[in-house]
């Protein structure tokens, strides 16, 4: 397993920041490879990424969830072999630091290589910085939000 660890402030709210990462079908709008997730349940997700071409469809089960402060999750099916968890820590009122933590499995040459190199490490950077633009963009304003516990 390869690890990556990644973190960047948000100029937003910790309520707003948590609420919108919990909205997982607006993923594919700053998650670059992602091209649909399906939220089944209120625990299951389902997700269709393509990367370099390559295609892959996997379900994610959210194993922890607590309002304000983390969400994680782990693979249960599919072609990918992940899991992680996001952090929410309070800066200050319109201050927020995301801190997203991701253990996955690379398969294949390509996949190995391109691990070696960086490429998931600069991946979820971008990621996060896209999410970044996407909620500061909207003001703060989140696209929905779920605060139960898992």
């Amino acid at each position: 397993m390869s690890q990556v660890e990644e973190s960047i402030e948000v100029s937003v709210p910790v309520r707003a920041v948590y609420n919108q990462w919990t909205q997982f079908e607006d993923f594919p709008q700053f998650m670059d490879g992602v091209e649909r997730v399906e939220q089944r349940t209120d625990t299951l997700t389902h997700w269709t990424t393509k990367i370099d071409g390559v295609e892959r469809e996997f379900d994610a089960e959210i194993t922890e969830q607590i309002p304000d402060e983390r969400v994680a999750w782990t693979t249960v099916a599919g072609e990918a072999r992940q899991a992680g968890v996001v952090t929410f820590h309070y800066i200050d009122d319109r201050t927020t630091k995301v801190m997203l933590q991701l253990d996955y499995a690379p398969e294949g040459l390509a996949e190995t290589v391109g691990d070696k190199l960086g490429f998931v490490k600069r991946q979820v950077a971008g990621d996060l910085r896209r999410f970044k633009g996407f909620i500061e963009s909207r003001g703060g304003t989140e696209t929905g939000a779920w605060r139960g516990e898992v």
